[in-house]
């Protein structure tokens, strides 16, 4: 059984749950073999196989806990020689001047609700989703990547910092 905090409503229909909170609102289906039922302030998860049920129970802590307290992930943009900027606008993330490129490197923002901000080196990104937000962080890493040059001498990037 999982307690669901005050503030927080979660409803489950058609394999959809849906949780709301003060942070925002979180979305997911499940298509797992586990049954799920919302009584009061209590999810209950009922599977025959732990894995199943550890999966389900783990998503759906995630999503109340993003809703009430949100999640934040930070980068920290690493240069030797160009100094690299980063742009937002809308859903689009632009990442100018990575190593001297005249042509900006160019991700988008996963998930309705999360936000990317950028304050001196460190880039900030926050939202309600866990998943949005580990998503964008990799698609920011990903397109970072330095390719055909020697890793230990090319440390240009981007950085997760805790």
């Amino acid at each position: 059984m999982i307690e669901v905090p005050q503030g927080v409503t979660v409803a489950f229909e058609n394999g959809k749950m849906c949780v709301k909170g003060p942070k925002g609102e979180v979305e997911k289906c499940f298509t797992m073999h586990a049954t799920i039922s919302v009584k009061g302030n209590q999810v209950e998860v009922q599977s025959s196989n732990p894995a199943y049920f550890g999966t389900v129970n783990s998503l759906i802590h995630s999503m109340i806990l993003g809703v009430t307290t949100g999640y934040v992930r930070k980068l920290k943009i690493i240069y030797a020689h160009f100094p690299v900027t980063i742009e937002v606008k809308g859903k689009d993330i632009l990442i100018k001047n990575f190593q001297g490129e005249k042509m900006p490197r160019k991700t988008v923002v996963a998930g309705a609700l999360t936000k990317v901000a950028v304050q001196g080196n460190i880039v900030s990104i926050s939202g309600p989703d866990k998943e949005a937000v580990g998503q964008t962080m990799a698609n920011m890493k990903s397109v970072t990547k330095i390719k055909n040059k020697d890793g230990r001498i090319f440390q240009d990037g981007l950085y997760e910092v805790n």
